[in-house]
């Protein structure tokens, strides 16, 4: 059976989150559509709820950041900073697209 790309990494995340350890991922969102960054979504918090992981997540993605207990971290101004999610710049951004869409 052939897999697409996003598929293909799905596949890698559920293996890989399965053993326990502190995982650093970078934009790991970059070939996952937003139903599959869903589905990713849905892995990090099953992994976070066992108690087998931990993750430092770099991203873009709205859907990403939406992590329910996320600590979410402004790299824009020093010191780092702590921003709520919906003062993130991202998700303003889908926010008022989807809103014009409307």
């Amino acid at each position: 059976m052939t897999q697409s790309h996003g598929q293909s990494l799905m596949s890698f995340f559920k293996s890989r989150f399965a053993v326990p350890g502190i995982y650093v991922l970078d934009e790991p969102e970059a070939a996952l559509s937003p139903k599959t960054q869903l589905a990713l979504l849905e892995v990090l918090s099953e992994a976070v709820k066992a108690g087998k992981a931990q993750f430092i997540i770099a991203s873009h993605s709205p859907i990403l950041m939406s992590c329910p207990g996320a600590d979410i971290l402004s790299f824009d101004t020093v010191p780092v900073s702590r921003v709520k999610y919906r003062d993130t710049a991202h998700f303003k951004v889908y926010r008022d697209f989807l809103n014009t869409c409307v």
